[in-house]
């Protein structure tokens, strides 16, 4: 038994402005448009759309629209159309259902209900312009105190650190996820900025090497791509235990995406399936995770920080305190809100807490037993912007992780099919007609344009405070106030409510 179940979006074509150039045909990697030579028209098969902009954007006389369609199963309060929908999906293939990108669900967004104070008069603001301003940051581990030698002169007894012109990296993305181009994009756009990018969890392609001092490698429990020159090529070495969007589970890369340089970057065979199995198989307690963080720092001869990654959950400061004391030199937490190119849409949609909750709860935790400093904090889950990342560092965070803010700067529409490997922007996929869309040198200064954008924002929100680094706003927490909060999220915050 098949039942029909009406497009999402629908196709309105203006047939008066039409030229039947075909662009739209050519563009749309889905196979929405068709040339009917008999009619001598255009026509769209709508239920393969998924809004991706890309005919929208290209067609030459703007006779396209891509609207919802308004087509909806009766109504009810409790089985929503899109949850009737999925019911039929799944009793029609026996499948689980998949998702790409963030949680679109509407739970509370924390960073839209903090404002920033501002400073007014007896500590007045700071103009950026005309004074100096701080964002640099260095994340690692930092010593308890002071050395000097006989001779009165400091002995420089600092662990091996990450330096950022600002407090932003690229998060990870691996080769194979997303494109050769996209990659290269972030690659020369860290570069540019002083900053990092991260490989994600598919190795590091042989022509980024060059790249190595701006780039973060990643060792999950699949272990691909790994081995000592990996290790050592990159600025620091992450270790990720989990991920945002999908906590508790592991990762799994389609085979149709494991081709030529992906297969080889991957040291897997063409067209199988990169599984990357929820837990480590050799970490089962914060020893034996400490056992990898120093076999990682013994392959590196200790010249590399060592980031852990883990998804942020219920329990999480206690994970932190853990993961501090394990001899990692970086916490990465991962919010629930987190991009992904695949993950089961039950856990993307359920599963985890919102990052600013977990950013919160972990450096309170981590200054109450005092071993702060012992360790930085780096943050990611849904950062779209500079107050975000303002708001981030005011709450504890030594810096932010970006990835689907990066993703939008090259040209994504969100259109959330990332793991149908048919993005029309050549961005997540390894189709060689798609990749070429996108253009790293023109991804590239995109991605440079917008955090050279934000990075003058912090230093415009960073003077309105009357500060004037990074290092005087983390953890400054006198400098938010909550509107719309309930107590409970503000004791959990650590922030009073706006008025107070």
């Amino acid at each position: 038994m098949k039942l029909y179940i009406p497009p999402e979006f629908e196709v309105i074509r203006n047939t008066s402005r039409c030229i039947t150039c075909r662009v739209c045909e050519r563009q749309c990697a889905n196979e929405v448009h068709r040339y009917d030579a008999d009619e001598k028209m255009m026509l769209a098969d709508e239920s393969k759309c998924v809004n991706c902009q890309r005919c929208v954007a290209l067609c030459p006389t703007h006779a396209l629209k891509i609207v919802k369609s308004d087509c909806r199963l009766r109504e009810n309060a409790n089985w929503s159309d899109a949850t009737i929908k999925e019911i039929y999906k799944q009793a029609s293939s026996g499948g689980v259902l998949l998702s790409s990108m963030g949680n679109p669900q509407p739970f509370p967004v924390y960073w839209d209900k903090i404002l920033i104070n501002a400073s007014q008069v007896t500590n007045p603001p700071i103009d950026p312009l005309r004074e100096p301003m701080e964002t640099r940051v260095f994340l690692g581990k930092k010593p308890s105190g002071i050395e000097r030698d006989k001779d009165g002169r400091l002995v420089n007894n600092l662990p091996p650190q990450i330096e950022l012109q600002m407090p932003v990296m690229f998060s990870a993305m691996s080769y194979g996820s997303i494109s050769y181009n996209a990659h290269k994009s972030l690659a020369m756009a860290a570069e540019r900025l002083g900053i990092c990018y991260n490989t994600g969890e598919g190795g590091l392609h042989e022509d980024f090497y060059v790249y190595g001092k701006n780039t973060i490698v990643q060792v999950a429990s699949g272990r691909f791509g790994v081995h000592e020159d990996y290790l050592k090529a990159g600025a620091a070495v992450e270790i990720k235990m989990g991920q945002g969007a999908k906590p508790g589970i592991g990762g799994h890369l389609p085979g149709t995406k494991i081709v030529g340089d992906v297969s080889r970057t991957r040291m897997i065979p063409e067209g199988s399936d990169a599984i990357s199995p929820a837990p480590h198989h050799d970490i089962y307690s914060i020893e034996d995770l400490r056992q990898l963080v120093y076999s990682i720092k013994e392959a590196t001869n200790y010249t590399k920080p060592v980031i852990v990654k883990v998804a942020a959950v219920h329990n999480i400061a206690a994970i932190a305190s853990g993961i501090a004391r394990s001899g990692a030199d970086i916490i990465s937490i991962d919010g629930f809100r987190g991009g992904t190119g695949a993950a089961p849409t039950r856990i993307r949609d359920n599963v985890g807490i919102p990052i600013e909750l977990a950013l919160a709860a972990c450096d309170k935790r981590l200054r109450d037993e005092g071993i702060r400093n012992s360790v930085s904090l780096v943050v990611g889950g849904s950062i779209r912007s500079a107050a975000d990342l303002v708001k981030a560092i005011a709450l504890g965070a030594d810096a932010c992780y970006v990835a689907t803010a990066a993703l939008l700067a090259l040209g994504c529409h969100l259109c959330r099919t990332c793991q149908t490997g048919k993005c029309n922007w050549g961005i997540a996929t390894q189709d060689p007609e798609l990749t070429k869309r996108l253009n790293p040198e023109i991804g590239a200064e995109r991605l440079v344009n917008l955090m050279n954008a934000w990075n003058h924002e912090i230093k415009e929100l960073m003077g309105g405070m009357g500060i004037n680094s990074i290092e005087t706003l983390r953890g400054n927490r006198l400098m938010l106030r909550g509107v719309g909060i309930t107590e409970k999220e503000l004791e959990i915050l650590g922030i009073s409510h706006a008025g107070e």
